[in-house]
C-alpha cells in the first residue's frame, strides 16, 4: 500500500473527519423560504414549463432505459450561513480562526449564490489547502558537510525517538552513514528504543550513562561522527515542556556546545509535533524556535486524530518547511510531506 493510500484510509478512520463534516454542511441546506399568501386570488398561470437539469446531473440515454444512472449530488447555495457552518467546521478540526476565515473567504470569492455540492466544497477546500502548504512542503535538505548535524527535539511523547529511528533506517536505505546520538540521558526505555532501531538499521548507536549531560555526548557523538566520516548525525533529546525554563535551559545549552565544535552546526533543527495535540502544537513552535532555531517539523500520529487541520494553522502561521509526515508505527509510516496528498487525504476526497 502506497503512503498516500494509508494516509487516506488511516484520516478517514478518525472521527468528527472533515470530509463527513462538509456532506453534512451541504445536506443542511435548511427549509425554503415560505412565500405569503396573496391577498387577492390570482388567476391560473399556465403550469411552468419544467426547468432542465443541468448536463452534469442529467441521466443519459442507456441510464434512462436501464434505470443505472447514479442519483445527483445534493446541492446548497453558498451564503453566509453555509459560510459561518464551514468556518465552525475548520476551527473544530484545529484548523485555528485566522486561518479558517482566510479560507472560508477564499472559498466564498466567485463562488457566493452558487448552490454547490459536497465535491465541490471538497475540492475548493482542498485546492486552498494545497495553495496553503505548497510553500512549506520540502524535504530534508541534505548538505556536503560531513557530518552533518541533526538535532531533534519536541515535548514528552510526540514521537522523536521513533522518528529518529525511522529516518536513520531511511538515510541509510538510501546509501548515508550514520550515526546516531542517545541524547534522552534521562530515560532507559528511549535509549533502548534507539539501540533496536539502530540495530535494524545497521546505524550505530552511542549511549552515555544514565543522567549523563546530554550536551557532553552531543560533542562526544560529533567527534566519533568526524572521525568515522558519517555523513548524518542524528542527536535525540530528552523530552521537555515548553513551560519548563530549566528543560529549555538545558537545550540551549546542547545547542551552544555543539556550536563550539562546529560553529554552523546544527544543520538542521528538526521539531516533532504530536498531532493529537492540536492547538498546543502553535505555542510548541513558538517555543522551541525561540530557543533552539527550529529549522523544520515532522508531524506525527496524524493516523490518530481528526484534527489534522493543525498542520494548515502551522504552515499559514510560521511558514516552516514540513519534512515529514507520520501514520503509525511501521518503517514506511513516516514520509515525505506532500500538499496535494495531503490536502487531498484531509478533506475526503
Amino acid at each position: 500500500m502506497s503512503f498516500f493510500s494509508k494516509l487516506r484510509e488511516r484520516l478517514s478512520k478518525s472521527s468528527s473527519k472533515i470530509g463527513s463534516g462538509l456532506d453534512e454542511i451541504v445536506s443542511e441546506a435548511g427549509p425554503a423560504p415560505v412565500q405569503p399568501a396573496p391577498s387577492v386570488p390570482a388567476p391560473a398561470a399556465p403550469a411552468p414549463r419544467p426547468t432542465a437539469e443541468p448536463a452534469a446531473e442529467r441521466p443519459g440515454f442507456m441510464g434512462r432505459i436501464f434505470g443505472s444512472a447514479a442519483p445527483a449530488e445534493p446541492r446548497r447555495e453558498l451564503d453566509d450561513a453555509m459560510l459561518e457552518d464551514l468556518e465552525d467546521m475548520l476551527i473544530a478540526a484545529d484548523m485555528g480562526t485566522d486561518t479558517a476565515l482566510r479560507v472560508t473567504a477564499n472559498i466564498a470569492e466567485g463562488r457566493m449564490g452558487r448552490r454547490i455540492s459536497a465535491t465541490e466544497l471538497k475540492q475548493a477546500l482542498a485546492d486552498e489547502v494545497t495553495r496553503i502548504m505548497t510553500p512549506v512542503a520540502r524535504p530534508l535538505p541534505l548538505y556536503p558537510k560531513k557530518p552533518q548535524v541533526v538535532l531533534v527535539v519536541g515535548v514528552n511523547g510526540s514521537g522523536k525517538t521513533t522518528t529518529i529511528g525511522k529516518l536513520a533506517s531511511q538515510f541509510r536505505t538510501a546509501g548515508k552513514s550514520v550515526v546516531i546520538a542517545a541524547g534522552d540521558t534521562f530515560r532507559a526505555a528511549a535509549v533502548e528504543q534507539l539501540q533496536v532501531w539502530g540495530q535494524r538499521a545497521g546505524v550505530p548507536v552511542m549511549v552515555a550513562p544514565q543522567g549523563s549531560d546530554p550536551a557532553s555526548l552531543a560533542f562526544e557523538a560529533m567527534t566519533r561522527a568526524e572521525a568515522e566520516g558519517a555523513d548524518l548525525l542524528l542527536i535525540d533529546t530528552a523530552g521537555r515542556l515548553q513551560n519548563r525554563a530549566d528543560l529549555m535551559e538545558e537545550l540551549a545549552k546542547i545547542v551552544r556546545v555543539i556550536r563550539k565544535k562546529d560553529p554552523s552546526a546544527p544543520h538542521n533543527t528538526l521539531l516533532v509535533l504530536d498531532a493529537t495535540t492540536g492547538q498546543n502544537a502553535l505555542s510548541q513552535v513558538d517555543t522551541f524556535r525561540k530557543l533552539a532555531d527550529v529549522s523544520g517539523l515532522v508531524m506525527t500520529k496524524l493516523d490518530g486524530t481528526a484534527r489534522g487541520g493543525v498542520l494548515v494553522a502551522l504552515a499559514d502561521r510560521f511558514g516552516l518547511p514540513i519534512h515529514a509526515i507520520g501514520v503509525g508505527e511501521q518503517i514506511d509510516d513516516l514520509d515525505a510531506f506532500d500538499a496535494r496528498d495531503f490536502a487531498t487525504a484531509l478533506v475526503g476526497l
